[in-house]
């Protein structure tokens, strides 16, 4: 063979060989150690319509490499599972809409097949319905009203309010999340912006006015909402509230999650009592009462995405505690607004950038927009592979020793 002949064939070996050497590094490089989360409702959804929709969306979710799933198993008075306790207390054991099936469990199942988590989500919270007058719980328990200065049944948005500060009203918001932990197999449980929290605007009902009166003898509520003690004497009681979630769920599983998705500090504190900087913060004896916390960063300009996000991060307290806990939340989509690929590969980027590894999206069918405009756009960057998740086995025998 000519010389010149033997030095292309050795060439062209030694290319292949390099070639097939960087494919198998890559094949058994270690999957990068993410949380990609979705939330999904049944507002302008057809996911929860069926067993079959339920199964299509996680295929489809397992496909683009997310890991974990938030349905929601709470909204407008009703629960999207079937409930003891809301057979019991109001006499409706599921949405009617789903009467004859249990969309909870059916999520259970086809999620876990394809091995995604599953942490159902309290959509409402403390949040007795929207737009529809208080619906079934404030009919048959107007007590449980959260009430404004003026006497007026708490409004914000559409949405009237349970009175957040009532230990009857939190005691069955506790006793819907134990029964999910008790009957189900899930990963985690998760509140939101509306759990625990209550529009600054509340308070004045007879209940949270006898409780101040009685910590305060001789004086009423301040007709000042924004009064600094009144505020933090209201958002002190939903922290207290925060603990007794949080050990029961221990309690019953203690491998299973506590999440909170509550807004952007210091705006949750201000408009909402949530106080939730200390709810990651470990206390005196050590204790702190999140496995994860995912604050809701929802802004339309990514650079003032980034500019909250860095908030957040100086609000975490300690750089530990945001790698271990906190995972931001991104908002895809309303009804007049959409985030373009070029925004959400950035702030993905940026939040790689800034040490959280993973985020949550709002919400699932933003992803399936415009022929899965988004989701593509995910895979062929930063979802191009599937993740493992932060909170693997080892993790948990930690999180459980420590709950002991």
């Amino acid at each position: 063979m000519p010389k010149r002949f033997a030095s292309a064939a050795l060439a062209f070996i030694i290319t292949i060989s390099l070639i097939s050497c960087a494919s198998t590094i890559e094949n058994t490089r270690p999957l990068p150690i993410e949380l990609r989360g979705i939330w999904i409702s049944t507002t302008d959804s057809d996911v929860f319509r069926s067993r079959a929709n339920i199964a299509a969306a996680m295929d489809f979710l397992a496909q683009h490499n997310f890991n974990v799933v938030f349905p929601s198993v709470w909204r407008q008075g009703a629960t999207l599972y079937k409930s003891e306790v809301m057979k019991s207390t109001f006499g409706i054991e599921i949405d009617p809409k789903f009467a004859g099936r249990d969309p909870l469990a059916e999520f259970i199942e086809e999620a876990h097949k394809r091995n995604i988590a599953v942490i159902p989500w309290f959509e409402y919270g403390f949040v007795a319905s929207h737009n529809q007058n208080g619906g079934t719980i404030l009919q048959q328990k107007p007590r449980w009203a959260a009430r404004d200065r003026n006497g007026k049944v708490l409004l914000e948005d559409g949405y009237e309010w349970m009175n957040a500060l009532d230990p009857e009203v939190q005691e069955f918001m506790l006793s819907l999340v134990a029964e999910v932990v008790a009957k189900y197999d899930v990963d985690g449980v998760q509140g939101d912006h509306r759990l625990p929290a209550q529009p600054i605007e509340g308070g004045y009902d007879s209940v949270t006015t006898a409780a101040y009166k009685e910590t305060h003898p001789g004086y009423d509520p301040p007709l000042d909402i924004h009064e600094t003690h009144w505020k933090y004497w209201r958002a002190v009681r939903l922290n207290a509230f925060v603990q007794q979630f949080y050990w029961k769920v221990k309690a019953l599983k203690p491998n299973v999650m506590v999440s909170w998705a509550p807004g952007v500090s210091p705006k949750s504190l201000n408009e909402m009592l949530q106080d939730w900087r200390s709810w990651i913060s470990e206390n005196v004896r050590g204790d702190y009462f999140a496995d994860l916390v995912h604050p809701r960063v929802f802004e339309r300009d990514i650079n003032r995405y980034k500019r909250v996000l860095d908030s957040q991060h100086r609000d975490s307290l300690k750089i530990q505690q945001k790698n271990r806990y906190q995972y931001p939340a991104l908002r895809l989509a309303d009804d007049n607004y959409a985030i373009s690929e070029s925004d959400l590969k950035e702030a993905v980027r940026y939040n790689r950038y800034s040490g959280y590894n993973g985020e949550v999206f709002s919400s699932y069918e933003a992803l399936r927009r415009d022929n899965d405009r988004l989701a593509n756009a995910l895979k062929e960057s930063y979802y191009k592979t599937p993740a493992r998740l932060p909170f693997t086995p080892e993790f948990m025998k930690k999180k459980a020793e420590i709950t002991k």
